[in-house]
């Protein structure tokens, strides 16, 4: 099975795809961030999270897209809607190239993957790192909060 986790933000859209055979047989098979330039308009952006998403669609055929549930906290609420954007285009990605879409809450994910709930990003990315052998430098913040989705989905669904 191969599973995209996708964290999404109009500034830093992080992705992981990976292919698991079992539950410890897992492959990582590409990981990055999507960074839109923060001049550009908001359509701009929009676009160039769409346009890298399809091209990594495309390319890895994932069963699966697993993307990070929408939530809000009520002293940020403008940040809660900038958020829907990204993910609105996300979901209409998963749509018209027909890969199932499954929403899992970050905190379900991190007391699955991490065994905390509330572990911070820089943990998230320890855990990950060292689920897949590789070092932490190699991931962005963004890139393993998207792979601690795609390992919550095994995890969880």
């Amino acid at each position: 099975m191969i599973i995209l986790g996708v964290d999404p933000s109009l500034k830093a859209t992080g992705y992981g795809v990976i292919e698991a055979c079992s539950k410890s047989d897992i492959k990582l098979l590409e990981t990055g961030t999507i960074e839109p330039k923060q001049k550009d308009l908001i359509q701009n952006r929009l676009n160039r999270i769409y346009s890298n998403l399809k091209d990594i669609i495309v390319e890895f055929k994932p069963d699966v897209l697993v993307l990070e549930k929408a939530y809000t906290h009520h002293s940020y609420p403008t940040t809660g809607l900038i958020l829907g954007h990204a993910r609105g285009v996300i979901c209409l990605l998963a749509a018209r190239q027909n890969v199932e879409l499954i929403e899992l809450s970050v905190k379900k994910v991190r007391k699955a993957v991490v065994g905390n709930g509330n572990a911070s990003k820089q943990r998230t990315r320890s855990t990950i790192a060292a689920l897949l052998h590789i070092k932490e430098k190699q991931l962005t913040l963004d890139a393993s909060d998207a792979l601690a989705m795609a390992f919550g989905y095994l995890h969880l669904v």
